[in-house]
């Protein structure tokens, strides 16, 4: 199993920032894959997730400035974040929608005021 974001950093708020994640082929073809986030001291928590055909669903918190999209030939989900809030803050990880039990290294992610 391969998990393996990328493409975080530090940003201002209202700032953007790309991320990237490659995913097993396996896992990538049959399932729904999500972005994940934990902030410290805080559950993980799911962002965004998105189905083989496209379909995307987002949390409330990030509804209308994060874009989730796949690249199905590549077996790499991404995750366009614009108009970044100090609490976006956290480490990302990508996983399948149900998460498996292994996690991968996440990304993290820091938003300065």
């Amino acid at each position: 199993v391969q998990l393996q974001a990328s493409g975080g950093g530090l940003a201002q708020a209202g700032g953007s920032l790309r991320l990237s994640c490659a995913a097993s082929g396996t896992i990538f073809s049959i399932r729904v894959m999500g972005w994940y986030r934990q902030a410290p001291g805080n559950r993980r928590e799911l962002v965004a997730s998105i189905t083989s055909r496209g379909n995307t669903n987002y949390a409330r918190s990030v509804k209308g400035r994060f874009t989730i999209s796949r690249d199905n030939a590549k077996n790499t989900v991404y995750l366009q974040m614009n108009s970044l809030k100090p609490e976006d803050t956290a480490v990302y990880y990508c996983n399948a929608d149900p998460a498996l039990s292994v996690w991968g290294q996440g990304t993290l992610v820091t938003v300065s005021s």
